[in-house]
This record gives structure tokens, C-alpha cells and sequence, in this order.
């Protein structure tokens, strides 16, 4: 084959970026099934097969008739389907002073708003449920706000202004034509235990050199960098990524909001908080997964972003170099995931000002194109960041920083878009308890221990378990002795939540990265595959994929090499969609339909979701019709011929 076929045309690769586009929107509708939102009927363990028994229909009710999430959040919001008559927030906020009834009716709203935002939620003051202007005067503002603080007080929460409008002062945004007050007041209840902490987890990506490291260590520490990699040096692992300055691995770093809204950082300048004692302080935590920007170490990156399950991307864009190398794979990575993605554009203080034009011209024209369909939206100010933090729930806006971790500019704007970020994600704790193991380790005087991410479901220390599967696809019976969040020990932890459990009675060298750990049950044990059906993606590959191709899997935290056995068509190229089965090589996996997946040959070839697990060869995936209507004229009548032989004989 002459190098000229095997370069990408372009026509080629817009047909790939309108079907990732496409694909992302099939994997949410997929997702919506694998994990459903808190807000519908919980699903309980026995239920649980029966759901997974009707995957297939409610798969296809969902492509026939389109979800809007946030068209059903606006209908909530109006309360369209409530016959009972409703007392306007406007006569609670400015009720006398005495007033109890209407204090407690205020609460009980609040309440309300912080279980639905995980012990978050900002409050507009001065706007109704609705979206209606209260048309509050000042002094009606103040009364309002000073009502709002004292229901707040109630409910062990503390209040912090965000923005005002026509109010004056530091914090007021641009004056409205009306001259109604109004403002947004953060919410945020006190943890009264440490696994009541709110955990957002937020992958960090980029290019290599595009000041990944730097910039969570100067976020985290509260200390500017001095241009020569000193802020980042706390976060690496190895000796050789000091000696390089390039990550090699998943680095951990967590980051503590009060409920004040502000950043949990030692008294004394330049010491650096433990986990601990930032766990003990903060009342929402964000914890980075610091991940690997050389080409080289592409296979830590993808394991990191699809085992470590993000709430957000952060994608880090050196200003002097552009969106280059691995951003793109990165990127692409994270719109497949269908994760929100954030965009921080550093070192815009060496930058020339022509070279930092080109730079956000690029960022701009990729992020609008068909493959990410994204809003960029710059932030520049206060109002800017507060505004698109609260509407960040919406996945089709793309917030963008420019940020100096030397000079300090713009970084608080990014700390106060950090502290009011919504939670962002999908749990069920009703259903069965499903464990993900990303990593293992051997602590002297305890034992193994496993780490990872709750699924779902709700776990306590001392209850039985299962781990597995090994090599032959066994699970082994063992307990939980003892449970740790951000090194914190808790009682119990539930879905969504990132945890480490020490088990007892199993050796390291039995765990392994991939497995699951299942609350364990009287009957069969947990079924586990070697083949399984999937709908595939193909981003970017030179020639065709048939069967017997092999190329690396990522299915969470499972790594392995896997066969294609049968497709459903003869072949499948670049921006084709196709049904595909997959062979593990080595051992047989516990997967569940819904599953997202990546798989990649070197580069990133192509991404999928989990259909059905097993494969019988009795049924093929592709027709013989179709095998006729694919095959080469000539074929067909050499095989027609060869019929009539027969028959003849």
C-alpha cells in the first residue's frame, strides 16, 4: 500500500467528526439507562435483572422519542403541574421579623434546594421560582438577604454573596434598565461527617509542557510559580519526573472549599496542607487527576480519564504553543465521554500578543466545529464566571480562561468557578453495591488495599464482599476491614464517591486494576465475559477493520487486548458506526451493558458502548443477505457456479 492511502483525506476526517458528534448524543441516552438519574424511581437489588433484562427496549423508546434534560429542569422550575396555591418567595423573604411560620417555610425551600444540589445550591434573591423580578428596593434587598442567611443558619449553612445587581458596592455586576435588585447568594451546608463532604473529581489534560503540574500546584498551594517549575513540583511521584518535569503517571491532588466559598490553604505561607487536615476543614472538595501529557504515556492518560470517571475535563492549552500534538486526542477523548470540558489557556504572560490571537482563534474554531459543537465562552470578569458556572450544567457551553501561574492573572476567577461548580453526574446508591478497582497497594500493619470509585450502591465497613475476576473468572469472598476517603476513615461510602477499602484475607498479588468489588449474595456468583456486543465509532484508522483485528481495550478500568470476532458488515472505515463483537485475549471481565469503551492502536482508533454481553456464533452479527449484497460480483458467480456443480453431481 503507497503512502498516499494511508494519509486521512479530508473529506474522511469531517465524516469522522460529524459521527463523534452523533455518537456522544447515542452514549448519554445509553448511559441514562446504565445509570439513572437520582431524581426518577430508585431501582432497587431486586429489580435490578429484571432492568437490565429490558435494556434493549428501553434503548430503543429512548432513540425513538428524544430526552431534553434541561427542558424538563424549565418545567420543573415553573411547577406547571401543581393545582395547590403556592406562597411567593417574595412574601417569605420579606415576612416580619417575628414571623416563624413563613422562617421555617423559607428553610424547608432551602432544604429542598441543598438535597437536590448535594449539600450545595446558589439562591437567587430577588428572583422568583419562575424567573419573574421580585422588584426589590434596597432596603427590601437587605431584609431579604439577612432572611435568607438566618433560614440558612437553621440548616447548619452559611452564606456567601457571589453577585449583586443595582445594590453597589465590590460585588455588583452591570446595572439592569429596571433598577431592581436582586443578587446570587452561595448555599453551603456544613458536613456534619467527613463522607457528607461533596467530591467533585475533575480530570486535568493537555499537551505535553502545557503546564498541567504548575498550575493544580499553584491552585492547590496558593503560592505563584517562579517560571522554573517550582509549583509543580509537590505533585510528581517519580524522581525522573522531577528530573524531567514531565508526568508520567496518574498524580492525585485534592483542592478544599469552606462553606464561606473560600480555599482551604495553611496559615503559614509556603507549607502545604495534608489531605487530612484539608479534608477535616473543607465542606466541598476537588480532586484532580493530573494526568500524563507525552505521547508515550497515552495509555496512562486513557486509563485515567475512563477509570477515575470525571465529573469535568480540564484541557490546558499552552499560549505560545496552540492547540497541538495530544490536546486534540484529548479532547476528543473527553467529548466521547460526553464529560463537560473547561479550557485554561496558561502562560499568557510570556505570550506575544499576535501569538495568543492565533491561539484563541484555533481554540475557538475547534471547539465550534461539527466534532465538539461547543459555545466558547472567554471569561474575563466576576459576573462572566458566575454566570457560566451556574449554567454549566448545560454540556453545549465551553468556559475559557486565560490564566498566568507566574503573575497570579486571572486565577482567582478560576478558584471562584471551581467553588461554585455544580455536582455533575449520574449514581444510583438504591441499586446493587458496584466497586471499581483503579488501583492496588500493600500498607504495612493493615494489608491490601484497593482504590477506586462506587458506582453505585452504599458499602460499611465489616460487611462481606466479593472481588474478582481472576484469571479463571472466580471471585473471591472476603470483607471489608476498614474504609478511607482523601485518607479520612469513615464508616461507609456510597455512590460516586472515591474511596479505598482494606480487605481481609486477600494478597496483592491476587487484585489487580480492573477488577470489581460486589456486595456479596446467596445465589450464583457474578457472571463475567469473554465476548460481548458492542456499537462502535471509528475516529481515525488508515485502511479497513475486519475481524481478527486487535487493538488495546479500555472498558473503565479494564486494559486488555481484545479480537474483533464478527461484524456486521464486511468492513468498517473511518466515520463508520457499526455493531461489533469483542474477544478478551487474556481473561474474562465483569462488564454490564451500557459500559462506555475506547479502543486504540497506538492513537486512539475508535470508541463504542456495550450492547450485550456474550456472543453466540450461531447467530451472526451480519445476514447472509448481507454477506451476498457485500460480496464482489465475480465471488457471487463463482460461488453460484460452484452451487450448480453440486447439484449437477
Amino acid at each position: 500500500m503507497n503512502s498516499k492511502s494511508a494519509k486521512q483525506l479530508p473529506h474522511e476526517k469531517r465524516k469522522g467528526e460529524a459521527a463523534l458528534s452523533d455518537f456522544a448524543e447515542y452514549v448519554e441516552q445509553q448511559q441514562a439507562l446504565r445509570f439513572p438519574l437520582s431524581r426518577g424511581p430508585a431501582t432497587s437489588a431486586a429489580t435490578a435483572p429484571h432492568s437490565r433484562a429490558t435494556t434493549a427496549k428501553s434503548a430503543q423508546a429512548d432513540l425513538d422519542h428524544e430526552h431534553h434534560d434541561e427542558l424538563d429542569d424549565i418545567l420543573d422550575s415553573l411547577d406547571l403541574s401543581d393545582p395547590a396555591p403556592r406562597v411567593r418567595l417574595r412574601e417569605l423573604l420579606l415576612s416580619p421579623g417575628g414571623d416563624a411560620e413563613a422562617l421555617q417555610r423559607l428553610s424547608d425551600i432551602v432544604q429542598k434546594r441543598l438535597l437536590e444540589g448535594h449539600g450545595e445550591t446558589v439562591f437567587d434573591v430577588g428572583i422568583e421560582d419562575n424567573g419573574d423580578s421580585m422588584k426589590l428596593t434596597h432596603d427590601e434587598w437587605d431584609i431579604a438577604y439577612k432572611r435568607v442567611i438566618e433560614a440558612a443558619t437553621k440548616l447548619r449553612a452559611d452564606c456567601q454573596l457571589l453577585l449583586t445587581k443595582n445594590v453597589g458596592g465590590e460585588l455588583d455586576g452591570a446595572p439592569t434598565k429596571d433598577k431592581d435588585c436582586s443578587g446570587k447568594v452561595m448555599v453551603r451546608q456544613a458536613p456534619s461527617t467527613a463522607e457528607e463532604v461533596i467530591e467533585t473529581r475533575i480530570a486535568v489534560v493537555g499537551n505535553v509542557d502545557a503546564g498541567k503540574s504548575s498550575m493544580l500546584g499553584v491552585l492547590v498551594k496558593g503560592d505563584l510559580d517562579d517560571g522554573r517549575g517550582k509549583a509543580r513540583v509537590n505533585l510528581f511521584r517519580h524522581k525522573h519526573e522531577i528530573e524531567t518535569g514531565r508526568t508520567s503517571s496518574v498524580g492525585m491532588e485534592i483542592m478544599g472549599f469552606d462553606t464561606k466559598g473560600d480555599v482551604v490553604v495553611s496559615d503559614t505561607p509556603g507549607r502545604k496542607l495534608s489531605w487530612e487536615e484539608i479534608g477535616k476543614r473543607s465542606a466541598k472538595v476537588i480532586t484532580f487527576s493530573d494526568l500524563a501529557g507525552h505521547e508515550r504515556y497515552l495509555r496512562t492518560t486513557v486509563f485515567g480519564l475512563l477509570s477515575s470517571s470525571p465529573n469535568y475535563c480540564l484541557l490546558m492549552v499552552a499560549a505560545n504553543n496552540g492547540l497541538i500534538g495530544m490536546s486534540k486526542e484529548h479532547l476528543g477523548i473527553a467529548l466521547a465521554l460526553n464529560v463537560p470540558v473547561m479550557v485554561v489557556i496558561t502562560k499568557i504572560d510570556i505570550c506575544p500578543p499576535q501569538i495568543l490571537e492565533q491561539t484563541i482563534n484555533q481554540i475557538t474554531r475547534i471547539l465550534k466545529s461539527p466534532g465538539a459543537r461547543k459555545i466558547p465562552i472567554f471569561i474575563k470578569n466576576r459576573e462572566e464566571c458566575i454566570n457560566t458556572a451556574t449554567q454549566f450544567v448545560s454540556q453545549r457551553i465551553c468556559p475559557i480562561f486565560q490564566v498566568s501561574n507566574v503573575t497570579g492573572e486571572n486565577l482567582d476567577l478560576v478558584r471562584s468557578f471551581l467553588n461554585i461548580l455544580p455536582h455533575h453526574g449520574r449514581y444510583d446508591a438504591e441499586a446493587p453495591f458496584e466497586f471499581h478497582v483503579n488501583d492496588t497497594f500493600s500498607v504495612p500493619h493493615v494489608g491490601t488495599v484497593v482504590s477506586g470509585i462506587v458506582k453505585s450502591g452504599v458499602i460499611h465497613a465489616g460487611d462481606d464482599v466479593q472481588i474478582g475476576p481472576d484469571s479463571l473468572g472466580r471471585f473471591t469472598q472476603t470483607s471489608i476491614r476498614s474504609i478511607e476517603r482523601k485518607r479520612i476513615g469513615v464508616p461507609m461510602a456510597s455512590a460516586g464517591q472515591s474511596a479505598s477499602f482494606a480487605l481481609r484475607r486477600v494478597r496483592r498479588k491476587d487484585v489487580r486494576k480492573g477488577m470489581v468489588v460486589l456486595a456479596k449474595l446467596d445465589g450464583a456468583p457474578p457472571k463475567v465475559y469473554r465476548e460481548f456486543v458492542a456499537e462502535v465509532l471509528i475516529l481515525s484508522h488508515a485502511t479497513t477493520i475486519k475481524t481478527k483485528y486487535q487493538a488495546m481495550l479500555h472498558v473503565g478500568p479494564v486494559s486488555q487486548t481484545c479480537a474483533i470476532i464478527d461484524v456486521d458488515r464486511p468492513f468498517i472505515r473511518t466515520g463508520d458506526r457499526a455493531t461489533v463483537a469483542f474477544r478478551f485475549v487474556q481473561r474474562p471481565e465483569y462488564l454490564a451493558p451500557g459500559d462506555r469503551l475506547l479502543f486504540r492502536e497506538g492513537r486512539t482508533k475508535g470508541l463504542g458502548i456495550v450492547k450485550s454481553v456474550g456472543y453466540d456464533p450461531s447467530k451472526p452479527l451480519m445476514s447472509k443477505q448481507g454477506e451476498q449484497d457485500a460480496a464482489p460480483p465475480q465471488a457471487a458467480a463463482e460461488e453460484n457456479k460452484g452451487t450448480e456443480v453440486k447439484a449437477g453431481a
